[in-house]
């Protein structure tokens, strides 16, 4: 990841010697500099580079000096940091250079190690300050969402311990897909797209919760829900009868949007493996359920058109005596010697 540095000076040579320096640096987009001749530049910079992450300034310039910059930067950007690079390097100028929220200080002529090591230094104190804000906005998010008393097990050893427990279980999942949504999102505001695709998926969650099923997970404009437990295939045909009607239920979507929406559904009952799936290195871990059972699922309601829903003939076997099916035509699955047999769920 480049880091941004403002370089804030009135000297042309110091712009020279800094590329001079930083040039490797620079060629292997380590650093980024952009440089200012005063602090009024300086400022109009930093409106235009969002991203700076350093600012290394004089003091003594004309327009704005570097002291005057530090006071307007503490006051727009607590997480920017600044080091002075001066040749006026005497107590007073150190002190009103640190009352004014200056990280560091160095003194003109510039022995380049020791500024070499100083914005090491300093990128690094910044790289600590942004995560840390990170993982408060992300605790603060939470706690909008989660029960206190899930919170604290979430720190606890027991939930430690139960994140490292996969199983193999028993139960159905279902895959819902909004039709024809791509090509509203590609072509409407993206604040009405996101609008109106939460509406939907809150109709179809409440449907689910309904029959105690759980969502798994929200794939672009399509839902993944799974069943356990006495009765799961039933009830989530249950659930995909109660969506579909739901859904038809909706308003004609007006607007900069002009949309009405159609569900198709793939539902599929067997064995799949439940567990931590993702990446530990990047510290993202789902609780989600894989295996072909899912697989299946998702091929089936791919062949589903809109306002189906789509079962397997093991389903069908399992559930005639309670639920209205059509037998369809056969369809080809990628990895399948043979053609799945599909039922088509009646209301």
């Amino acid at each position: 990841m480049t880091t941004k540095i403002l370089v804030v000076d009135d000297e042309d040579d110091l712009k020279v010697l800094i590329k001079q320096r930083f040039r490797q640096k620079i060629r292997q987009n380590e650093y980024e500099f952009i440089f200012a001749e005063n602090g009024r530049h300086a400022l109009e910079q930093l409106l235009e580079h969002t991203d700076v992450d350093l600012v290394l300034s004089d003091i003594n310039m004309p327009e704005m000096d570097g002291l005057t910059l530090l006071s307007r930067l503490s006051e727009q950007n607590l997480m920017l940091k600044s080091v002075i690079v001066s040749a006026y390097g005497d107590m007073e100028n150190i002190r009103t250079a640190m009352n004014r929220g200056a990280f560091d200080f160095i003194t003109k002529p510039i022995d380049f190690i020791d500024l070499e090591v100083t914005i090491e230094k300093t990128i690094a104190h910044v790289t600590i300050l942004k995560k840390t804000l990170q993982a408060v906005k992300e605790n603060n998010i939470l706690r909008m969402y989660v029960d206190e008393t899930v919170l604290n097990f979430m720190g606890s050893r027991e939930y430690e311990s139960s994140l490292m427990l996969n199983e193999t279980i028993e139960g159905t999942v279902m895959f819902i897909d909004v039709c024809g949504f791509t090509k509203i999102s590609e072509s409407a505001p993206a604040n009405e797209v996101v609008k109106l695709i939460n509406t939907y998926f809150d109709s179809m969650v409440k449907e689910i919760m309904v029959q105690e099923g759980f969502i798994d997970k929200f794939i672009g404009d399509a839902v993944m829900a799974v069943f356990r437990g006495e009765y799961h295939l039933d009830r989530a045909l249950d659930a995909a009868l109660a969506v579909r009607r739901a859904i038809n239920s909706l308003p004609f979507a007006e607007g900069d949007v002009s949309f009405r929406p159609k569900v198709s559904i793939g539902i599929k009952s067997g064995e799949m493996i439940s567990g931590n799936i993702g990446s530990a290195s990047l510290k993202r871990l789902d609780y989600t359920v894989i295996g072909d059972t899912v697989n299946t699922a998702a091929r089936i309601q791919d062949a589903a058109q809109a306002n189906q829903i789509l079962i397997s003939e093991t389903c069908y076997q399992l559930v005639k005596d309670s639920f209205q099916c059509k037998k369809l035509e056969s369809i080809s699955m990628k990895n399948k010697a043979q053609p799945l047999v599909v039922y088509e769920v009646l209301e």
